[in-house]
């Protein structure tokens, strides 16, 4: 449910003398909906602070963080030891590349069908088991040679991290409430980001060092210590709540603002890794770096991609459509950039690391609105969020493959972000239109002589 839904019911519900205003504010804030186990309340400090905007996040965000840095480096390590895994299973390298293929096609399809299947589950408990099954896959994967099985159990792993992604998503979100969602977000898809920065270079060095089962045993460990600050922090769903069901999980979907958020979402990743998908070549032929500085070059795009989705998220808590235009923007001219300057080294550099800044500055607010446009059923809005993303890198890459065999040559992927990122501003523009059109639905419902209300978009 929207701020501003949620202040139009408040109103209404003054006018007729049923409670006050105070009163359905202490009763909807953000904690009251995560009361934990016993009669302890939860956070109700960091509640009151978050309904100011100016609360500090909660441990749990930190924790789910974990999880999602976890499911990030295990998505984009393989990719380092692909030579590696290769020679040992025998097989060439495209085909030790399905791994990666797999994966992703697991995540597009299985995290909203993990999102139904785990919905009735207790959050707490459908986290927990995510990490399990997550720490059971890349067990099986460390010990057998049989490649369809190792491609079998990334399939399940992706099913995990999907069902991980998309609950850790909501219980963010509703942990903080609306006005610090983007923010909380932030730093929870930060995990994934900081993946790219950390994990992936060291899972990829202790790959090479000890043999590529290494750190698959390694994620498997982690995941399982990480059931347990799952458990403790995040509290038990409410009883009092409204019953999870697959119907309201659809009919929650109805609204069109969260299919064009959708959109966005897809085209956000297509942009960005259409270009950052093949960076290698453009880095190699056009630049011409020695094949041993690429890893560097990819951690500057690591390194603005941690920072952009933390610093998206923070900024998108106040200012959201101006992060989202602008972000659109800069990344369209960065690609734009790349396109034209990517013969000189300095230039190629910064304009890498100003995609990663961009580029995914834009995720923690999308995923927000989403969460938040589907209200009271947010878990499948909050999946297909994560698809459209998937769904948007596997399109993008596929396209600028093409367009790398073309005349365009290693430019022709850059030329096909470019293409991608400018598509961005339709949902987007639609998107504060339909807001708008919200917007004053709820004006003219409200009490005359009340006090304004405020938007928050």
């Amino acid at each position: 449910m929207t701020e501003i839904t949620r202040r139009g019911r408040m109103d209404r519900g003054h006018r007729r003398g049923v409670r006050s205003d105070r009163d359905i504010d202490a009763e909807s804030a953000p904690a009251s909906r995560y009361p934990s186990e016993g009669s302890r309340p939860v956070m109700p400090q960091a509640a009151a602070r978050a309904a100011a905007g100016t609360a500090r996040l909660p441990l749990l965000i930190y924790v789910l963080a974990i999880g999602v840095f976890l499911m990030g480096t295990t998505e984009f390590i393989v990719a380092g030891i692909l030579p590696e895994i290769a020679t040992d299973l025998g097989v060439g390298v495209a085909d030790a590349g399905l791994m990666i293929t797999v994966f992703a096609i697991g995540m597009i399809i299985g995290t909203p069908l993990m999102a139904i299947a785990t919905l009735k589950l207790q959050r707490r408990l459908a986290l927990s088991l995510a990490l399990v099954v997550f720490a059971i896959g890349h067990v099986v994967v460390a010990l057998t040679s049989s490649f369809p099985l190792i491609l079998g159990m990334r399939f399940v792993t992706a099913l995990a991290t999907g069902a991980f992604w998309a609950v850790s998503a909501v219980v963010a979100a509703k942990a903080v409430g609306p006005r610090l969602s983007s923010k909380a977000l932030g730093i929870v898809l930060g995990g994934g980001m900081l993946a790219n920065v950390i994990g992936v270079p060291l899972g990829a060095f202790a790959g090479q060092a000890i043999g590529w089962r290494g750190p698959f045993w390694a994620l498997a460990l982690l995941a399982l210590i990480a059931v347990l600050p799952i458990l403790k922090q995040v509290p038990v769903d409410p009883a009092e709540g409204p019953v999870p069901s697959v119907h309201a999980e659809i009919a929650g979907l109805r609204d069109l603002r969260i299919w064009l958020v959708l959109g966005g979402a897809a085209i956000v990743c297509g942009s960005s890794l259409a270009a950052y998908s093949f960076i290698s070549p453009l880095l190699t032929e056009n630049t011409g770096m020695a094949a041993s500085t690429v890893p560097l070059v990819l951690l500057a795009y690591g390194l603005g991609a941690l920072i952009g989705s933390n610093l998206g998220g923070a900024l998108g808590t106040h200012r959201p459509y101006g992060v989202l235009f602008t972000a659109a923007a800069v990344t369209l001219l960065v690609l734009v950039g790349l396109a034209l300057f990517s013969h000189s080294v300095f230039a190629t550099v910064a304009l890498v690391f100003l995609l990663g800044l961009f580029g995914m500055a834009t995720n923690p607010i999308l995923i927000g609105k989403a969460v938040g446009y589907a209200d009271e059923a947010p878990t499948l809005a909050s999946a297909l969020a994560t698809s459209a993303f998937n769904v948007g890198t596997a399109v993008g890459s596929w396209v600028a493959g093409f367009a790398l065999e073309s005349a365009l040559g290693a430019t022709g992927p850059v030329v096909v972000g470019a293409a991608i990122a400018a598509l961005y501003f339709l949902p987007l523009s639609a998107l504060v239109v339909k807001d708008r059109r919200a917007e004053r639905r709820i004006l003219k419902d409200t009490r005359p002589d009340g006090e304004p209300i405020v938007v928050e978009a």
